[in-house]
């Protein structure tokens, strides 16, 4: 029995991080909502960010070198959303969601202080790859709000209720199914 169904190729990948990117060029500072990011090497740290060449923010990141990725709370979703939608050419997009900058400790670039984890980034590469260029950087500093972490010093996702982002919606991620490992271990 055969019941699926043949689309046509997409970015079918979901659910995505739903991620702020903080960036910012002399005293223009921006932040953009980006759905196309990820981790891509575990030594040295990086990441990728995928942006339209028409947006705001890829000139500041292209001539900063610099960005950083704050990960929102489903408490920071209208915020999130709204920094999708309207340009830094236009807005201040800081003054119009209320957010906060917070000091980074490796890039220029501030942090996004209500986001539970801020991910400071310095550009590596770039590639252009059709409707967007990927900025693949390494991880100079990671940033973690202090009541997001146990006492054995994880990260509580349940606890932080990260955003996660799929054809064109936005959800509330965080139920814990399982540890790395936990189908094949031992009772």
């Amino acid at each position: 029995m055969n019941n699926k169904v043949t689309w046509k190729p997409g970015t079918m990948l979901a659910p995505v991080p739903a991620v702020m990117v903080s960036c910012q060029n002399g005293n223009k500072t921006n932040i953009i909502t980006i759905g196309w990011a990820g981790t891509i090497c575990s030594e040295p740290p990086m990441v990728s960010i995928s942006v339209r060449p028409s947006r705001f923010s890829y000139n500041l990141i292209k001539e900063s070198g610099e960005f950083v990725i704050n990960i929102p709370t489903k408490k920071l979703a209208k915020e999130t959303d709204l920094c999708g939608v309207i340009s830094g050419n236009k807005y201040d997009k800081f003054h119009e969601t209320g957010l906060t900058q917070g000091k980074s400790n490796s890039v220029k670039v501030p942090i996004i202080s209500e986001c539970p984890i801020n991910i400071e980034c310095k550009v590596k590469q770039e590639i252009p790859l059709g409707s967007h260029n990927m900025f693949l950087a390494e991880i100079t500093s990671v940033q973690v709000t202090k009541d997001y972490i146990d006492n054995e010093g994880k990260f509580v996702i349940d606890k932080a209720n990260l955003l996660g982002y799929a054809h064109g919606a936005y959800y509330s991620l965080g139920k814990q199914l399982g540890t790395f490992g936990f189908s094949v271990k031992k009772k």
